[in-house]
């Protein structure tokens, strides 16, 4: 390691390791294949720069952002070290310079992003430079349980096999799940040397707060660190924009990055992050991963994370360089409607998005902690921890009371409605509130209706948040919603168990303002989120834009009356013959859960309108009459076609239906047919 140890002084300019790196750079540099887990800021990047130095060859590094790639690259060149990247958003002068150092055989480390790997061109590439290992930077990107499911991170098993040569794997987020599927997937099931360096940055500040006034409670954290540089993560493109502006006004020094951007505009940005001392960078999640700027003072969510890996990947991009740093997280029921909503929108099968559910579940907990919020976080990794002390939480423990009973009714409800309804349809029973959908389902007969007068809607609703947290209860993607008991809700049923839930959670919900009007109902939001999934599905395949399937407002009539049949579809707004032809079945089996039956051409073109019954009732008499009206004649039927023609006509009369059927047929269903004509006209 003495070879390792001066490199390390005199290349990257420490004179020792931080714990743990060490073994991992001995393991990556013997050519094993190893799996390394380290905290955010725990110098995972030097763990395969610095063996790609001791190496022969080139190291091939994969790396899922242009802006990690470039931070990284500069960083390198800047020591002294031969590095480069390929990437979309090179310059001609860039490009030049990479290809001419790996002919020259001076490139030490290459940068590529996985998407380069399905093209045959740069795998013979590959093999000519002479790659002796492949580093693959944040390897939980090849989970498709992440939250930044990368495809083409499953070519990597295969590059691993076609150059024979071994992978080094880092990541800062990986529950077990995570990592079983990185091994399947990276090293074809065979164990790498696995390295856990712990998730705890104990210089963090750890705080969440529901949302009241976000954009003010935004401006007031970033005034109390004036002058700090800063992040502030936003749910969508608009919003990173309109705070960043926000911000600008009272006094700061702040831009806004997003994917939308020209790929210019998102350099100067990286650029100007990396050198300017206290700006403040208002972006979507793309930006930040990987970037090594060590005096990052603090970062804000606007809007809630997608999981707690995506939380632990942001907030860990503060106070890189072990100086104190802090965060906020601002959440409320919006964004939850909206986190469920994208996993239900989601292409994965349902064991999937039920496991994404749980890990949104697991996100809420932390969001509802009853205490340590650190102790909470590093739970959820594995990891036993002690009251940090610091977090918001340990400084202001929140107040809490005996939710056992309210729980307990929440419970029943769900158990006594079959565990088909989600929360909204849950309330109405719970607080005795009388709608057509109760009265249809008799659920005001139920031992549970109205039992939960104590509460509101709105402090229900944060009951049932917080037995999310608790991972009480689940939504169940293949019930559009349904809230579903888990193992650890039984014991609380039963009375074998009681559970303390947050009363300040209950108390704010109770003065919060009404939620902007949504599309659709709380309770037919997901059936919407999976008639999209099924309309995006429909689009990708045909390379349409989705609203070519059906627009918004169909999707929202469909979910809103949920047809069961055809005829019912072809009354829904924006269902013409062809598409109810084309697309009708596939909806209504998301709709219903079932697979509707064979249907005749001739009578799916009659769907949705009068002569679809008559065509029925036809259906019906001709089996009657099939052997004659004393059942022993030989057997007659008419054509689909003949029946749909008669169901459609306007004169009925015995000589029109002759010439329609024939002499034979006429004799046999003349008059039954000429009695349903007349009773629909």
């Amino acid at each position: 390691m003495s070879d390792a140890k001066a490199l390390l002084r005199d290349v990257f300019g420490f004179d020792a390791f931080r714990p743990g790196q060490g073994e991992i750079v001995e393991a990556v540099t013997a050519g094993r294949n190893v799996l390394a887990i380290m905290p955010t800021g725990g110098g995972k990047s030097l763990c395969y720069q610095l063996p790609a130095l001791l190496r022969g060859g080139v190291t091939l590094v994969i790396s899922p952002l242009i802006a990690l790639m470039r931070d990284q690259v500069r960083a390198l060149q800047e020591a002294g070290v031969s590095a480069g990247a390929l990437t979309s958003g090179n310059t001609p002068e860039e490009n030049d310079a990479v290809w001419a150092a790996l002919e020259s055989g001076d490139l030490k480390l290459l940068y590529l992003a996985p998407e380069r790997l399905a093209s045959g061109a740069t795998m013979t590439m590959l093999r000519r430079i002479g790659v002796s290992l492949v580093a693959v930077d944040e390897a939980h990107c090849v989970s498709q349980w992440g939250h930044d499911f990368r495809p083409d991170y499953l070519r990597i098993g295969e590059l691993r096999q076609a150059l024979r040569v071994p992978v080094a794997a880092f990541t800062a987020t990986a529950d077990a799940e995570t990592q079983a599927e990185i091994v399947e997937k990276l090293f074809d099931g065979e164990q790498p040397h696995t390295f856990l360096r712990g998730f705890d940055r104990p210089n963090i500040h750890l705080a969440f707060g529901a949302k009241t006034s976000p954009r003010q409670q935004i401006l007031s954290f970033a005034a109390a660190r004036k002058g700090q540089s800063g992040i502030v993560y936003c749910g969508t493109r608009a919003k990173t924009e309109a705070l960043s502006e926000a911000l600008a006004k009272e006094g700061h020094n702040a831009c806004h990055y997003h994917g939308g951007m020209e790929a210019e505009d998102r350099r100067i940005v990286e650029t100007r992050f990396a050198r300017e001392d206290g700006l403040i960078v208002v972006a979507t999640v793309a930006f930040g991963m990987g970037v090594d700027k060590p005096d990052i003072r603090w970062v804000a969510h606007a809007d809630l994370p997608k999981s707690i890996e995506a939380y632990y990947q942001e907030i860990g991009r503060a106070g890189r360089d072990g100086g104190p740093a802090e965060t906020l997280t601002l959440y409320g029921p919006d964004d939850i409607r909206l986190r469920r909503a994208q996993i239900d929108e989601g292409l994965a099968p349902p064991e999937r998005r039920a496991a994404d559910h749980a890990r949104l579940n697991a996100l809420l907990g932390l969001a509802e902690a009853l205490d340590c919020r650190r102790k909470k976080l590093l739970g959820y990794f594995g990891e036993t921890a002690e009251a940090c002390g610091h977090c918001d939480l340990c400084e202001t423990p929140p107040e809490v009371f005996d939710a056992t009973t309210a729980v307990r009714k929440a419970l029943s409800a769900i158990l006594r409605t079959e565990e088909w309804f989600g929360s909204g349809h849950l309330i109405d029973i719970l607080t005795g509130t009388e709608t057509d959908k109760i009265r249809a389902r008799r659920h005001d007969e139920l031992p549970t209706y109205g039992v939960g007068t104590e509460y509101d809607r709105r402090q229900w609703q944060a009951v049932f948040r917080q037995m999310m947290g608790h991972d009480l209860v689940r939504p169940d993607p293949e019930r559009h919603g349904a809230l579903r008991m888990t193992e650890a809700a039984r014991p609380i049923l039963r009375g074998e168990a009681e559970i303390l839930l947050r009363k300040d959670s209950l108390s704010k919900a109770a003065t919060r303002r009404p939620a902007a009007k949504e599309l659709v109902s709380e309770e037919d939001a997901p059936l919407l989120s999976a008639l999209k999934a099924k309309r995006r599905a429909l689009a990708e395949e045909a390379r349409v834009p989705a609203y070519v399937i059906f627009n918004d407002r169909t999707l929202v009539e469909m979910a809103e009356k949920r047809p069961a049949t055809l005829d019912e579809m072809a009354r829904i707004g924006g269902v013409g013959s062809k598409k109810l032809e084309r697309y009708g079945d596939m909806f209504l089996e998301v709709i219903t859960g079932a697979q509707t039956g064979e249907v005749h051409p001739m009578r799916r073109k009659l769907a949705g309108r009068a002569a679809g019954t008559v065509y029925d009732q036809l259906l019906e008499v001709q089996a009657e009459l099939s052997r004659g009206s004393g059942g022993t004649d030989k057997p007659l039927s008419c054509s689909a076609s003949q029946l749909a023609k008669v169901a459609q006509l306007r004169d009925s009369d015995e000589q029109a239906l002759e010439r329609l059927l024939g002499e034979r047929r006429a004799e046999r269903f003349g008059a039954a047919f000429l009695d349903v004509l007349r009773a629909a006209s």
